[in-house]
C-alpha cells in the first residue's frame, strides 16, 4: 500500500480542475515562516508523514492562524507533543461553508465506487452519503446530491445562501467521471478521499485530500466471452454422472427428473460396467458420450477428473458442493483448470442445473410447466426451484432458468448478456450472493433493455471491515447494490415472494405503453383497507394524486359519493350484492379526466363468503376487472384479493386464472402489490 502526502495529492488533483487552497511546504518549523510569507491569513498548518492519515485525531492540524510566525509556532508545538512528521503544509484557510465528502474506493466485486455526502465531522456522525459506480454521468452526480437527507443545507438553510451546486458537481465528475481521478488511477486505486470539500455560493474547495494506491494492481476481472448458451437450455443429449445401481443418489434422482419431464433427446447415465440404470442406457465415461450437457453428481474430490473426460461436450454442470463455499478453494481451482483443459464451459459447482420447458431441461420432479417469457439466473438452486414451482402455481411461465452456484466459470453477467438477446425472454429475475464478476454484471445491466428484478442475499451483514479512510469504511454491500440499481434501473426486492410478484407484473405489463409518472389510482370497498392502502403506496413512493373535478362529477353521475367526498383511494361498493360492472364504469370515467398509469383494484374476499354463499359474484367481479384491462391497453391494472384464505378451496386459483388470462396480475395484499407496481414503473422508465 502506498500513501501520498497531502500536498502532492492536491497538486495532482488540481490538474483535473479541482480547486485547492494556496499553500507551501517546509521540512521544519524554522523554515515554515518563510514558506508562508506569500500566503494570506488566516492560515492552516498540517503535519504530514507516515502514521498521520487522520491528522485531526493526532493533533496534527491547527486552524485560524493569523500570521506566518503563528504558523511556525504551531508547527513547533506539534513537535513538542511528540508528533514526528516528514514535513509541514501551510495553506490559506478556506472560507466557511457546507462541508462535503467526495471519495472513491475499489469494491472487490464491482470495481471503483464514488461516494458523496455531508463531510467533515458530520461524515461519521450522520453517515449521510450516496454512492454510484464509476464512471458517473452529470445526471448521476446531481441525483447523488438529491439523495442526501441533508440536501437542504446545500440549498440554503434558514436564510443561508445556497451553495454553488454546479461547482460541486464539477468536483464529483473530476473524481468519478470519464477521464477523472478514478479512471487515471486504473487498477492501482485503493482509496481516494476529499474531506472536506468546502462549498459556498461561489465555488467548492477541497481542503483535505488522501490517496492510497496499491503497488500491485488486483487481478483483472473475468474476461468477457461470447458463448452461445442455446444448447445449455436446449441440449440434444444429456449425460448424468453419479447414478448408482446399488445406492441410488442424486444422479438417479436427476435421471428420473428427465424421464418424468419427457426429455426427447439422448439421455444416458455414466457407469463403468452397468448396461443401464433405471431403464436409462449407460456409457462407460463422458468421453464419446455424444451429448451437449453433462450433469455431474459425484463427491467434490472426484469432480475434476470427471470433467477432464468431457472434451467435446459444450456444457458441464457440477451439482456437487464442497468447494470454495466450504473452505476448499483449491478443489474449485482444480475443477476450473480441468474444464479449461477439456474446453468445456462449467456451470457451478454447487448448483442444481437448468430449467427450460421449451428445451426439455429440468432439475425438478414432475411434469414441466408451459414455456413462457420469464428467465431467472440464481446462485441458489433451492431458491430457483421455489421460484419456479411457486411461480407456476400462480400462473407464471418460464423461458430459461439457470442456477450457477459458485460461478467458477459461467457467471451471472455472461448469462445476462445472452438473455439480453434471447427472443424467448422478456423479463429477467436474479438471485445473487457473490456475483464474482460484479463489474461485468453492472456493464451488462447498463445496456440491457429488458426489465430485471434482483433479490440479493447477504446485504444485511456488518459491511466491510473499516478501511483507513472514512470513504472505505462507509461503503457496504447493501449500498453498492442500491447504487447499481439507481444507475441501471433494475428493481431490488427483499424477499422471494416479492421477486415472484414483480416478475408476474412485469411479464404481464412491461410492454404496455403506460404514461411515465408515479401516479396510481386505488379503488375498492370502503373501510380501513383504503386508508392502509394509501399508507402502503405512499411509503413505496407512489403518488395517489387527487381525483380532478371532471372525474368526481362523472362519478357522482354514477351514483357514487352521495353525501361524502370522492378521493383517491376511491371507495365503491364491492361485494356479493354489488354491481360487478361498476368498477369498469368508475375507472373509465376517471381515466377520461386523468391518465393514471396504474390502477389497483382491491376486494375483500372474506365479505363475499360471509354475506354470500357462492363464488359467482367474486368471479364476476374478476371478469369485470379483466374486461377493464382488455379495454385499456395503455393502463396497468392490478388486482389485490385481500383475505383470500377465507374463500373455499379452488376459488383463489380460479380468480388468478381468470385475471391472468386477461393480463391482470393478482396479489394477496397491498404490500406485495406496491412492490410489483413500483417494479413496473421502474421498468417503464428504464426501458423507454
Amino acid at each position: 500500500m502506498s500513501t501520498q502526502p497531502e500536498h502532492a495529492v492536491k497538486e495532482w488533483i488540481s490538474g483535473f480542475g479541482v480547486n485547492v487552497p494556496r499553500g507551501a511546504t517546509a521540512p521544519d518549523p524554522a523554515s515554515l515562516q518563510a514558506a508562508a510569507a506569500g500566503l494570506a491569513p488566516p492560515l492552516v498548518v498540517k503535519a504530514y508523514g507516515p502514521g498521520l492519515l487522520h491528522k485531526s485525531d493526532a493533533g496534527a492540524v491547527r486552524l485560524g492562524l493569523d500570521s506566518p510566525r503563528a504558523a511556525a509556532e504551531a508547527a513547533a508545538e506539534m513537535l513538542a507533543r511528540g508528533i514526528v512528521p516528514d514535513g509541514f503544509l501551510v495553506e490559506e484557510q478556506a472560507d466557511s461553508g457546507v462541508e462535503v465528502i467526495v471519495g472513491a474506493v475499489r469494491d472487490p466485486a464491482f470495481g471503483p465506487v464514488l461516494l458523496a455526502g455531508l463531510g467533515g465531522v458530520w461524515t461519521e456522525v450522520l453517515r449521510d452519503t450516496a454512492l454510484r459506480l464509476c464512471p458517473i454521468t452529470e445526471a448521476d452526480a446531481r441525483s447523488m446530491l438529491d439523495e442526501l437527507r441533508g440536501r437542504a443545507l446545500l440549498d440554503g438553510f434558514r436564510g443561508g445562501p445556497p451553495v454553488d451546486r454546479d461547482a460541486l458537481v464539477k468536483v464529483l465528475l473530476a473524481v468519478g467521471g470519464p477521464g477523472g481521478v478514478v479512471e487515471s488511477l486504473d487498477n492501482r486505486l485503493t482509496e481516494f478521499e476529499l474531506n472536506p470539500v468546502i462549498c459556498g455560493p461561489s465555488g467548492a474547495v477541497a481542503v483535505d485530500a488522501r490517496l492510497l494506491t496499491t503497488e500491485e494492481p488486483p487481478a483483472p476481472s473475468q474476461k468477457t466471452r461470447d458463448t452461445d448458451f442455446e444448447r445449455l437450455f436446449a441440449p440434444r443429449g444429456v449425460a448424468v454422472v453419479g447414478a448408482s445401481t446399488k445406492r441410488p443418489g442424486f444422479g438417479n434422482m436427476f435421471l428420473n427428473f428427465y424421464k418424468a419431464a419427457g426429455f426427447t433427446g439422448r439421455l444416458v447415465a455414466v457407469h463403468p460396467t452397468a448396461p443401464d440404470i433405471d431403464g436409462v442406457p449407460c456409457v462407460p465415461s463422458l468421453s464419446g458420450a455424444d451429448v451437449d450437457y453433462a450433469l455431474v453428481a459425484v463427491p467434490a474430490a472426484r469432480c475434476a477428473d470427471v470433467v477432464r473426460e468431457a472434451a467435446g461436450i459444450p456444457f458441464v454442470q457440477v451439482m456437487s458442493g464442497g468447494f470454495r463455499e466450504m473452505g476448499e478453494p483449491t478443489l474449485e481451482e482444480d475443477l476450473l483448470a480441468a474444464a479449461q483443459t477439456a474446453g468445456v464451459r462449467l456451470l457451478g459447482p454447487n448448483c442444481m442445473g437448468v430449467y427450460s420447458p421449451a428445451g426439455g431441461q429440468t432439475f425438478l420432479g414432475g411434469a414441466q410447466g408451459r414455456p413462457g417469457r420469464i428467465a431467472v439466473v440464481s446462485q441458489s438452486g433451492g431458491l430457483a426451484g421455489e421460484v419456479i414451482k411457486v411461480g407456476e402455481r400462480r400462473g407464471l411461465a418460464f423461458s430459461k432458468v439457470a442456477t450457477v452456484g459458485n460461478s467458477a466459470d459461467v457467471t451471472p453477467a455472461e448469462l445476462l448478456r445472452f438473455l439480453a438477446a434471447d427472443d424467448d425472454t422478456a423479463v429477467i429475475g436474479l438471485y445473487l450472493e457473490d456475483p464474482r464478476d460484479g463489474r461485468g454484471l453492472y456493464e451488462a445491466l447498463t445496456t440491457l433493455r429488458k426489465p430485471v428484478v434482483a433479490l440479493v442475499g447477504g446485504r444485511s451483514g456488518q459491511g466491510r471491515k473499516a478501511a483507513a479512510s472514512h470513504t472505505g469504511g462507509m461503503i457496504s454491500d447493501t449500498r453498492v447494490w442500491s447504487a447499481l440499481a439507481e444507475q441501471t434501473g433494475i428493481t431490488l426486492v427483499t424477499s422471494q415472494d416479492d421477486l415472484i410478484g414483480a416478475l408476474d407484473l412485469l411479464d404481464l405489463h412491461a410492454q404496455r405503453p403506460a404514461p411515465d409518472n408515479p401516479g396510481v389510482l386505488v379503488i375498492g370497498p370502503s373501510g380501513g383497507a383504503s386508508v392502509l392502502a394509501a399508507d402502503v403506496f405512499d411509503t413505496a413512493g407512489l403518488d395517489l394524486s387527487p381525483l380532478p373535478a371532471p372525474a368526481t362529477a362523472a362519478l357522482r353521475d354514477l351514483g357514487l359519493g352521495a353525501g361524502s367526498s370522492l378521493a383517491n383511494p376511491l371507495e365503491i361498493p364491492v361485494g356479493p350484492q354489488g354491481n360487478p360492472e361498476l368498477i369498469q364504469r368508475a375507472v373509465t370515467a376517471i381515466l377520461a379526466a386523468h391518465p393514471y398509469p396504474d390502477v389497483i383494484a382491491h376486494v375483500n374476499v372474506q365479505s363475499f363468503f360471509t354475506f354470500g354463499d357462492s363464488a359467482d359474484p367474486l368471479l364476476a367481479y374478476t371478469r369485470s376487472v379483466g374486461a377493464l384491462q382488455q379495454e385499456l391497453a395503455a393502463t396497468r391494472i392490478t388486482l389485490v384479493i385481500r383475505n383470500a384464505e377465507c374463500a373455499p378451496p379452488g376459488v383463489e386459483d380460479a380468480v388468478r386464472e381468470l385475471a391472468r388470462a386477461s393480463g391482470v396480475p393478482v396479489y394477496r395484499n397491498m404490500e406485495a402489490a406496491s412492490v410489483a407496481v413500483t417494479a413496473g414503473k421502474r421498468s417503464a422508465h428504464g426501458t423507454a
